[in-house]
């Protein structure tokens, strides 16, 4: 069974986790509060806390994941904190992803951030995807509905291991 770790769960991630529940996927949702963790256990997902400034908080999570999607398009904190997990930190978790079980990587390289610093969060992804041979996708956009962002994102989630789990 195929297992999503979503790295920034709040409400996007949240939609995005019950919809790869429903095609069978088991879900870890992170937050670095216990509100957040809370809203993740509702929506019916495995919460787990985790800062994405501090990789190590997520690699203890992906021993049985099969694709991480790092939802932080729109993440706030202090400009270095965000320059952090879309910089050196995203670059420090790709190479140490390559010797766990991970299958695949889902970026968001779009949301309210700066367009500069996500396209160089694309840019360590891609970098990535060809150093290391890890299958990746970008999560762009969002126009149209949630919903419509929703059924864009498993698309690319599940298709980055090329089945579906039901």
């Amino acid at each position: 069974m195929a297992r999503a770790l979503i790295v920034g769960c709040g409400c996007r991630g949240r939609s995005l986790g019950r919809m790869l529940l429903d095609e069978g996927w088991q879900v870890r949702g992170t937050s670095r509060g216990v509100g957040g963790l809370n809203e993740i256990a509702a929506a019916g997902m495995e919460a787990a806390e985790a800062d994405p400034e501090r990789p190590g908080t997520v690699l203890d999570l992906v021993g049985d994941v099969t694709v991480v999607v790092w939802l932080l398009g729109s993440a706030v904190g202090p400009t270095t904190e965000l320059e952090a997990i879309h910089g050196p930190r995203l670059a420090s978790l790709l190479e140490k992803l390559v010797d766990t079980p991970v299958r695949g990587f889902a970026y968001q390289g779009a949301g309210s951030l700066d367009d500069e610093l996500l396209a160089g969060g694309r840019a360590i992804v891609s970098d990535a995807a060809v150093r290391w041979r890890i299958p990746v996708t970008f999560v762009e956009g969002s126009a149209g509905t949630a919903q419509d962002w929703a059924d864009e994102t498993v698309r690319r989630v599940v298709g980055l291991i090329g089945e579906r789990s039901k």
